[in-house]
């Protein structure tokens, strides 16, 4: 009975795997389609829709009207931490590819995450500063998305662009979603049993099940030659999680900041995109020994969280 359970769930993570990256691959069809018949940038298209995902917010939310504070907000610390170090990482092991962003992008992807330090500094993360969140992250994510405006792309013909771009795009999401939520499961249930502290599952295990499907958001762009679009999911998911998440589960209920955010997941949140686009810009690529750093900084960053449960 316990084989065939491991079997179903080692079958049930293929089948998430697979759905990932077709649901990717569908996805970035949909979006360079957009963006041809708006004529937008493709880039600016994918910072704008990248970090919407209702998983994420709806797990922090849920977190914090439980009285979960620390978890809540390592929905959008831990996942941007994971985002820029974890995913870029493994992107760069998958995918390798000439890419090297713009300053502005790295310094709207940079700054994003200083207005929540700032604004942590008193204990507390209340409904006015919730508000301001929210007003930073307009100002924040019009000006990444404008960081590498460039012309429709005019590529990447395909059969499927006999559909109207929207369903592609629709269709894509649908399957990563519904892929992601079995691989998220999957790697929820691993942790279940760890029995760590609700700010360290938040800012870890559950972030990165939570995000695990970004992966596929990074290497699929990067594989089909569109680097810049595994860059602009990156960036625009940092933003949306560190500025309009952030906001959203401390309007629902005020975040009072515990010590292990506060020295440990917080600083994290704030490194992690700075390091992660300037190592990418340095060696102007995201290549296997970029994405060996990353994956070696987001294994640094476990670590002392694990070693200091309770910050430093």
């Amino acid at each position: 009975m316990a084989d065939g359970l491991a079997l179903l769930d080692v079958l049930t993570l293929l089948a998430a795997l697979a759905l990932v990256v077709f649901g990717a691959d569908l996805l970035l069809d949909g979006l360079l389609a957009l963006a041809r018949h708006w004529r937008r940038s493709a880039f600016a298209l994918v910072v704008l829709l990248a970090g919407m995902e209702p998983e994420n917010l709806v797990a922090g939310v849920a977190a914090n009207l439980d009285g979960l504070p620390g978890a809540a907000l390592g929905t959008c610390l831990g996942g941007s931490v994971f985002i820029a170090l974890g995913v870029a990482g493994l992107g760069g092991l998958l995918a390798p590819a000439r890419v090297s962003p713009r300053w502005t992008t790295i310094a709207w992807t940079a700054a994003a995450p200083l207005p929540l330090a700032l604004l942590a500094i008193d204990g507390e993360i209340g409904r006015s500063d919730a508000l301001l969140l929210l007003l930073w992250f307009v100002v924040a994510i019009a000006g990444l998305a404008r960081a590498e405006g460039a012309p429709p792309a005019d590529d990447d013909d395909d059969e499927r662009r006999r559909f109207h771009p929207l369903l592609i795009a629709a269709g894509g999401l649908a399957l990563l979603s519904v892929g992601g939520s079995l691989l998220g499961d999957a790697l929820r249930s691993a942790a279940a049993g760890l029995g760590a502290s609700p700010t360290l599952l938040g800012n870890t295990a559950i972030a990165a099940a939570v995000e695990a499907e970004e992966v596929a958001r990074v290497a699929v762009p990067a594989r089909r030659g569109r680097p810049d679009l595994a860059l602009a999911n990156i960036a625009g998911t940092i933003v949306h999680f560190v500025t309009l998440n952030a906001g959203l589960i401390a309007l629902a209920r005020p975040l009072p900041i515990d010590a292990a955010t506060r020295t440990v997941h917080l600083p994290a949140a704030v490194l992690a995109p700075a390091l992660c686009f300037i190592l990418i810009r340095a060696r102007g690529r995201l290549d296997r020994p970029a994405g060996l750093a990353l994956l070696a900084l987001y294994a640094l960053y476990v670590g002392v969280a694990i070693r200091f449960p309770g910050g430093l």
